[in-house]
């Protein structure tokens, strides 16, 4: 597939992606739109269209009594754009009460390639094949993926609503099935089609793979004897102005996401390529399809946290920073306008592309002694608002080392960053600067400082690919400490569900407050990603007869991961994908609150070939908690093995709570920049900002209120 066998004029994009079905997994770009959307043909199958509105709220933990220090869960929601900031907004928005589940599962296959656009996917070296598996992160923080991804995260949505998912190996191409009315739906939200069969259900693979093998055997000559020829194919698609593919085999023939020419709605993908790649063949044994788990994570939510000094901003326009910047290509969409990609704007999308970077910076103030009630850790340090002294912060006692831990926790992964301090050093005085990317378990060495004066350290080498870290000053000496402490990072997050404006009113939504927090422990599980990213080691996780911390040796064998939380637990959130090589092979959810002594099973995840992707949440948690372990056992017949886990630990997080939170909009109407900015002075409220003209996008920035 190249651009000179596509309709003239159809598609300007593919000498980005350079991907062809001869070379790989050929690339659909795949872009929001309005959920309630069916191209071309008419779709029975459409879901009912939720109109955009904030999420309720989880239920509130106590709230601090005291003076807040952080203030978390902040939301910023328009009623032009939904709200997928976790799979729990996104199940209050799109699933409904008597929902079918054909419809459900439709909405789960637009919720995908609405949010994901297909494209060179993201790396964090965490997941199984190093890539992005978890939706809601790939919404909110890249917005694009490859036909694995959506594979995984259209089965993860499904799941969620209680249906049955699967994924298929197909010729060059990844894809799910969802399982309602009692038999299997190829549901593509990659190249974003379905194939409705004639009582308008959507046709299996088998069914897909049967029709096509049937057309074949009639038509031998556009069959080579191993795959379908894709000269030949093309060469009969382009008949009668690209109407060619009507000669096709009838069960390809009621797509209704390509329009009458027989290209899907991205212009990369046609008729002809659904033949080859349906076509029977694989990667399986003798070159065949065959059912492969598209493993998913989840955990992710976006939680924006603010305390005073921190500022987010996000923008609707790049850098040319990605994730992928070290190690891996830049996404086609990284420098695409959203007009670009297809058919975006006619669907909803508000956006000016793809790919955003923001910033992340604190400012903290130490004089005062504001930072305090937002600061991790805070052991004999003494600030100017307490005895008058300077520097800004110093120790108590000069003659005890003094201790300061920031937590720098984000909903965006870090792409780069620095600290920018003032320090006043006395004889013989120094500060040591470490790192934590282990909720503080070890510590890495990044600055020593010895002089009086201004400087700057690097974090990026550090910080990238992290979301949350633990930045501690160790002050030695007397008349040593900081007079100015500025923590920025570039920041990388998805456009399309940043809350736009329209043109006339926009209905704002903003909530904020809810008092918990939530540690996270997730580690690579891929061979020669050391140095690079967290590993099972680094986080102290204890591996039984397993080798490389993955795969079971004998007939048993189990991870232990530790985690722990700065105050009383109430929610772990946790799970993992395995890979079996046959339906008696099976993992067991155990966990621990006493230290490892006992042990309790939560769940024996699902016996199925190939794998699966298993997550649960025990709330049930003993009183004034604050260490677990969580343990995977491994129960090993034909063969398993743990390709990927996250924990996730919530808690009620100490001087959490409300504070006002300024929201300030920055856009262009006709050329002139345009601001709104509005004060939030309650935990819930919703105002309203007026574009006389169609809005350019350009910024929206959160900060606690001076």
């Amino acid at each position: 597939l190249t651009s000179a066998s596509l309709a003239n004029g159809e598609l300007k994009t593919m000498a980005l992606i350079k991907i062809s079905l001869t070379t790989g997994l050929a690339a659909a770009l795949a872009a929001g739109i309005a959920v309630s959307l069916s191209f071309g043909r008419a779709s029975a199958q459409d879901a009912p269209a939720p109109a955009p509105k904030p999420a309720p709220k989880a239920a509130a933990s106590a709230p601090t009594s005291g003076p807040v220090g952080v203030v978390g869960h902040i939301k910023v929601l328009s009623d032009k754009v939904p709200d997928v900031s976790s799979i729990d907004a996104w199940k209050k928005l799109f699933i409904t009460d008597g929902m079918s589940d054909e419809a459900k599962a439709m909405t789960c296959w637009k919720s995908v390639w609405t949010f994901q656009y297909q494209d060179n996917p993201p790396s964090e070296l965490l997941q199984h094949d190093v890539i992005v598996y978890d939706a809601i992160k790939v919404f909110n923080v890249y917005g694009y993926a490859m036909c694995g991804n959506a594979s995984a995260h259209l089965m993860s949505l499904a799941r969620n609503v209680g249906l049955e998912g699967r994924g298929w190996g197909i010729n060059r191409h990844s894809v799910p099935e969802i399982k309602f009315d009692g038999t299997w739906h190829l549901l593509d939200a990659s190249l974003i089609n379905y194939f409705p069969k004639a009582d308008g259900k959507p046709a299996s693979v088998a069914e897909i793979t049967a029709g096509i093998q049937e057309w074949y055997k009639a038509h031998p000559d556009y069959w080579d004897g191993k795959s379908g020829n894709n000269d030949k194919l093309v060469a009969l698609h382009k008949q009668d102005g690209w109407m060619g593919w009507k000669q096709g085999p009838d069960v390809l023939s009621r797509c209704p996401t390509w329009g009458d020419r027989g290209w899907y709605p991205a212009k990369t993908h046609g008729w002809y390529s659904t033949m080859q790649e349906y076509d029977g063949g694989g990667g399986g044994a003798g070159g065949t399809q065959f059912l492969y788990e598209y493993g998913a994570s989840e955990g992710y939510q976006v939680d924006i946290r603010l305390r005073p000094g921190e500022k987010l901003v996000r923008n609707w326009s790049n850098k040319g920073l990605h994730i992928n910047m070290k190690d891996g290509g830049a996404p086609g969409c990284l420098t695409m306008k959203v007009a670009e990609l297809n058919y975006s704007v006619q669907n909803g999308d508000l956006s000016n592309g793809r790919v955003g970077n923001g910033t992340h910076e604190y400012v903290v103030p130490l004089a005062d002694g504001r930072f305090k009630l937002g600061a991790w850790q805070v052991d004999n340090l003494a600030c100017t608002a307490d005895d008058k002294a300077a520097p800004a912060v110093h120790a108590k006692d000069p003659n005890k080392d003094a201790a300061l831990v920031i937590r720098m926790a984000s909903s965006y992964v870090y792409l780069g960053g620095s600290v920018a301090v003032k320090t006043v050093c006395g004889k013989e005085g120094k500060i040591a600067v470490q790192f934590s990317d282990n909720n503080g378990l070890d510590w890495k060495d990044a600055g020593a400082i010895t002089e009086s004066g201004d400087k700057t350290i690097d974090l990026a080498p550090l910080a990238f690919r992290r979301y949350d870290y633990l930045l501690k000053f160790t002050i030695h000496g007397a008349g040593t400490g900081l007079d100015a402490l500025t923590i920025t990072h570039d920041v990388q997050h998805s456009q399309r569900p940043l809350p736009a404006l329209g043109e006339g009113d926009n209905t704002i939504s903003f909530s904020a407050g809810l008092p918990e927090q939530t540690i996270t422990v997730e580690a690579a599980t891929i061979d020669g990603t050391e140095g690079k990213q967290v590993t099972p080691k680094e986080l102290h996780a204890v591996a039984n007869g397993l080798s490389n911390y993955r795969k079971v040796e004998g007939p048993q064998g189990d991870l232990t991961v530790p985690i722990s939380t700065p105050a009383d637990m109430v929610r772990l959130r946790f799970g993992g994908f395995y890979r079996n090589w046959s339906d008696q092979d099976f993992w067991e959810y155990q966990v621990s609150f006493d230290d490892g002594k006992t042990f309790k099973t939560v769940c024996q995840a699902p016996k199925q070939m190939a794998g699966c992707t298993k997550y649960v949440t025990v709330t049930d948690i003993p009183k004034g908690t604050r260490a677990a372990k969580v343990r995977y056992v491994g129960h090993n017949v034909a063969a398993t093995m743990l390709w990927s886990f996250r924990v996730d630990a919530d808690y009620v997080a100490p001087n959490a709570g409300f504070a006002p939170v300024k929201v300030t909009y920055v856009w262009d109407e006709n050329g002139a920049e345009k601001t709104d900015t509005h004060l939030a002075t309650k935990a819930e409220e919703s105002y309203k900002i007026h574009c006389g003209a169609k809005p350019t996008m350009k910024s929206i920035v959160l900060e606690l209120a001076p």
